[in-house]
């Protein structure tokens, strides 16, 4: 392992190879991670001509070798969230500081979370991923912040027992408007079978969309609240955004004024599509929700959201 060299290159997959575990890495050199998903930052990475001809694959044992030669910076935040609720709206305004390494939903982290490895065994990796992606590869980095898919907040437990120190937020939306996003567009956690067997699951039959997007919502919403207050999470409403990043987040981030400047020059801008200009549109998503739908959010998700709301405005 101590000739192994891998300053530059970042896991950009952890899969299985004939019953044994591998990670696919890319090289990034000092690139920094600016884009609104990791996936998309690995894309570009893959377009390199040198990626394109040289490719790098270890056994995952090399993680946690990785770390003990050349350890990375400790995840100081974890973000996680219900979806389409102004998560990536955060991540990207960190994105902006120079000090910072933001990683989001980056599907190596995923696929360890709800791997079916040896408990001891995924922690090293999970805890050598992140060290791999806390590499200060252009000497000035100073935190990193990781932003979770939405469907891991079932993992929480997993991910604070390997980082018991680091705090996390959850960021939710009234529950209509997220059902309506998923309607418009479905996220893979709102497509029966896509994600596979996650915490979202509650064995009942699949009754259409405007039925099963509510009820996946609704075990998302009711987890994210036991966990909250089970392990002292901070609770963060889209509504908040983005003057909270200047209020309690700027406290919860640890960002002095310079950086809260630097931050909101990402704001005007839509999170997931940075080039566009970003404009609200939470009453144009009330106003297209059918009345089944609403009723079914109210049945499946809204008790839940309430008690999110309880314990944020406590």
């Amino acid at each position: 392992m101590d000739s192994l060299n891998l300053d530059g290159w970042l896991p950009i997959r952890v899969w299985q190879v004939h019953g044994q575990w591998q990670v696919d890495w890319a090289w990034f050199g000092d690139e920094r991670l600016s884009q609104p998903f990791f996936g998309d930052a690995v894309e570009e990475a893959l377009r390199l001509p040198f990626n394109q001809v040289f490719r790098r694959q270890t056994p995952l044992e090399v993680l946690g070798g990785w770390q003990r030669q050349s350890p990375g910076l400790a995840p100081v935040a974890f973000i996680f969230h219900a979806s389409r609720c102004g998560s990536t709206l955060i991540s990207q305004m960190l994105a902006k500081l120079d000090d910072h390494i933001v990683v989001s939903e980056p599907a190596p982290l995923d696929t360890l979370l709800r791997c079916d490895l040896p408990h001891a065994e995924r922690c090293v990796a999970l805890k050598g991923l992140l060290s791999a992606y806390g590499q200060r590869r252009r000497g000035v980095e100073q935190r990193l912040v990781v932003k979770l898919d939405a469907w891991n907040i079932g993992e929480l437990p997993l991910l604070r027992e390997c980082f018991p120190d680091t705090p996390w937020l959850f960021v939710y939306r009234d529950p209509v408007e997220i059902a309506v996003s998923h309607l418009r567009r479905p996220g893979m956690h709102m497509v029966p079978g896509m994600i596979g067997v996650s915490v979202l699951d509650d064995g009942l039959p699949f009754a259409g969309q405007e039925d099963f997007i509510p009820r996946r919502l609704g075990r998302l919403l009711q987890t994210a609240r036991e966990h909250c207050q089970a392990f002292a999470g901070t609770v963060v409403n889209y509504g908040e955004l983005p003057g909270a990043m200047a209020g309690r987040l700027a406290d919860f981030f640890r960002l002095d004024d310079a950086q809260l400047k630097q931050a909101f020059t990402a704001v005007g801008h839509h999170a997931k599509q940075p080039s566009q200009v970003f404009a609200g549109d939470s009453e144009d998503k009330r106003r297209e929700a059918s009345a089944l739908l609403r009723e079914r959010v109210v049945h499946w998700a809204q008790q839940p959201y309430e008690a999110l709301e309880s314990l944020r405005k406590s």
